[in-house]
């Protein structure tokens, strides 16, 4: 059995790996790379909260730290519907 942590931490850092090679392939046009500078934060950000959120005190605390990640998904989604 995967530990589903485990798992999470590997696939938040797989997204933002895959999230690097986006930015690093976009075009280098200004426009590109705006919108490529705020994929590349918000993208790498998700697992960093996550990790953020693992060290909670509490498990409302982490419900709370937790709570900014599907935004920042959200956000992320977006943002590529934009520059296709």
């Amino acid at each position: 059995m995967t530990n589903p942590n485990l798992d999470l931490r590997i696939r938040t850092k797989e997204f933002a790996l895959r999230i690097i090679r986006l930015f690093q392939a976009l075009p280098k046009t200004g426009e590109a790379q705006v919108l490529g500078k705020q994929v590349l934060r918000s993208g790498t950000s998700i697992g960093t909260q996550y990790r953020e959120a693992r060290r909670a005190k509490s498990g409302r605390n982490f419900i709370s730290k937790n709570g900014r990640r599907p935004a920042r998904a959200r956000r992320n989604r977006n943002l590529a519907g934009i520059t296709r």
